[in-house]
């Protein structure tokens, strides 16, 4: 089933292109994977689904709302949710603080966090359950900035998953770290989709992660949907291995 459905999609800069009538679409429980060179319109795509940008042209739907016109807080509401976009780390507060932070905002609880923060057991308490799912629950009494860059990693994208998405969009979320760290974040993303909880689109630039981890793989070039499809579609794919890699399918 779809969750996201993106018609005729346009968002231009002057000459540029970036989306240009998209057709895009997610399907609920999946791991996708969307690919392409640097400027190919990827996170142009990202930013305008989930509300940064402003579209040019087209619709979203969303669980079959339409959502072309809504705020990035109602998007958040809906169930869309962006771990870079939507939350920076607090890096002198604990990773359950950090957490809780963000149930507390999911709830509409702005006022006074801290406060709220240290009086509410059951918020903590489902913090601490995030925090396990992300193997970070030996970490929570340790503050943000403490963190090895793996585990800074995942705890962004469990503070966007403490928002409770129906659809979690991930910009690289294994950038920056190293090899052997990659697996373990990647196992424990799409552990937790597998689980039914959240649906996940990754960007993503390293090949070896995305033919790993991904169900279907959506390849971009200048502003459109070249490719789509498995692993093994879009690794046989010679218009897709010309773009990526300047070679062709062996």
């Amino acid at each position: 089933m779809k969750i996201l459905e993106t018609k005729q999609l346009k968002k231009y800069f002057g000459e540029t292109h970036a989306v240009d009538q998209v057709d895009f679409t997610v399907t609920q429980g999946e791991v996708l994977a969307l690919i392409g060179a640097n400027g190919a319109g990827k996170t142009t795509l990202v930013n305008v689904i989930s509300g940064l940008l402003p579209p040019d042209g087209g619709r979203i739907f969303f669980q079959g709302a339409d959502v072309t016109h809504q705020s990035i807080h109602e998007r958040i509401e809906a169930g869309i949710a962006r771990s870079f976009q939507l939350v920076n780390l607090f890096d002198q507060l604990t990773c359950l603080d950090n957490v809780a932070l963000s149930i507390f905002s999911r709830e509409g609880k702005t006022r006074r966090l801290m406060a709220l923060a240290e009086r509410d057991g059951a918020v903590r308490d489902e913090a601490m359950r995030v925090l396990q799912e992300f193997g970070l629950a030996p970490k929570a009494g340790m503050v943000a900035a403490g963190l090895a860059q793996g585990e800074r990693k995942l705890l962004d994208v469990a503070v966007a998953y403490a928002l409770r998405p129906r659809l979690l969009f991930l910009d690289e979320p294994t950038s920056g770290v190293s090899t052997r760290e990659k697996a373990p974040i990647m196992d424990i993303i799409t552990s937790i989709v597998r689980s039914g909880k959240i649906t996940a689109a990754i960007i993503e630039h390293d090949m070896d992660v995305v033919f790993t981890y991904s169900d279907r793989i959506v390849v971009m070039h200048e502003g459109k949907i070249v490719a789509d499809g498995p692993p093994d579609k879009i690794r046989q794919d010679e218009q897709v291995t010309t773009i990526l890699l300047g070679t062709t399918a062996p």
